[in-house]
């Protein structure tokens, strides 16, 4: 198609905030009169159009309540039932916005299967473009992003990621002023690794830690250590460069062809632990000292190994989900916690959405404004067909 052809042209030259005129010009192309890219912003309250876009084309829609959210959140198309039909962008598994199409009709369903393919190439257009210009940032924030949490979101991965229908997904809060919190994963063979991290204090001095951490953590996985020497490495320069500081943390391991989960918790809470329609019995917590503290103890770290069960749900957080308190100074605690993450998934929200309802139900129960960072990532199971 020659919409396909001037939009991989994009590929090789141009920057993100291009598309929007590539799009407008290739929409005749498409039978479409427009074709508009909505982005979620950081606290995945509302879309806006991509910066570049014509003014006044579009002014974007909130996340709940709309035809385009709808599409966001199921990541399934929305049609208005007049002209507006909303496309899910997703690369890979992760959530980036919708494509909006103004048409005549409601297209048929070879003309859908090619704007299908259009939102695709979209999104991994968004996804490889964002880094040689800033106009995806300037999209996503509404808010000043403080220093200490621009420094956190460029260490960290993408907030979704999916292989054979295994799924680890996670969420931060305070978005704009994040300092101590931060997640990282990696798949390699068959294998899974997940950590979260907790560091002391906020502001400049905990992301700095942070990065620190982060860095360690990549470093001693991509060196192939086992998970107590990764553990004993982190450690080792956390004291050697921060003296006195410490990170709790989960280091976590996920065989994703036999379902064995193995970690570490550097005095971190246990994560959740759902089967089915309810809550299993936490795993043993902890079982170290936390990240900087290690030396304190002259054993080494104990790994918990646990045997999932095909679509079992690990969900890890840190500290500021369940110690959020609401205006009586109640807390939030675990097993509120345990109870919306059973109904969510009862109720058919995929990770992802479950994830963002969560974060927007903690804020909501402290008002609007958290005391703490809160993190919480998701782990979701199936067995994992190798190609070894």
């Amino acid at each position: 198609m020659e919409a396909v052809r001037r939009l991989m042209d994009l590929r090789h030259r141009g920057r993100a905030e291009d598309l929007p005129a590539v799009l407008a010009a290739a929409a005749p192309l498409l039978d479409a009169e427009t074709a508009t890219v909505l982005l979620v912003d950081y606290a995945q309250e509302a879309l806006h159009p991509l910066r570049g876009t014509v003014p006044d084309m579009t002014t974007g829609f909130t996340v709940d309540g709309t035809p385009a959210g709808l599409a966001f959140t199921t990541a399934r198309q929305q049609w208005d039932g007049e002209s507006l039909l909303w496309l899910p962008l997703l690369h890979g598994a992760e959530r980036l916005g919708v494509l909006e199409f103004r048409v005549k009709a409601y297209p048929s369903d070879s003309d859908r299967h090619d704007l299908e393919v259009i939102a695709a190439l979209v999104a991994e257009l968004i996804a490889s473009r964002r880094f040689y210009g800033d106009a995806v940032e300037h999209t996503r924030r509404r808010l000043p992003m403080q220093l200490a949490a621009e420094i956190i979101w460029n260490q960290l991965p993408p907030l979704t990621f999916a292989v054979d229908g295994t799924m680890v997904t996670a969420v931060l809060e305070p978005c704009y002023d994040v300092g101590g919190d931060a997640f990282d994963y990696a798949a390699n063979g068959d294998v899974l690794h997940v950590a979260l991290f907790d560091t002391v204090g906020h502001g400049i001095s905990a992301s700095a830690l942070t990065t620190l951490t982060l860095n360690t953590y990549r470093n001693a996985r991509r060196s192939g250590l086992s998970l107590p020497d990764t553990y004993r490495s982190i450690d080792k320069w956390i004291r050697a460069q921060y003296p006195g500081a410490f990170v709790t943390a989960l280091l976590a391991e996920l065989d994703m062809a036999t379902g064995t989960y193995r970690r570490i918790s550097a005095g971190h809470p246990a994560e959740l632990f759902l089967r089915g329609d309810g809550a299993l019995p936490s795993l043993p917590t902890p079982n170290a000292l936390p990240l900087g503290l290690g030396h304190m103890v002259a054993r080494r770290p104990g790994v918990v190994e646990q045997q999932l069960e095909p679509g079992d749900t690990l969900v890890l957080y840190t500290d500021g989900i369940t110690e959020a308190r609401d205006a009586s100074g109640a807390l939030f605690g675990p097993e509120r916690l345990s109870e919306f993450l059973v109904d969510a998934l009862r109720d058919g929200a995929s990770g992802p959405e479950t994830m963002r309802r969560l974060i927007q139900t903690i804020i909501s129960y402290e008002a609007g404004e958290l005391r703490d960072d809160a993190t919480a990532a998701m782990l979701q199971w199936r067995r994992h067909t190798t190609t070894s």
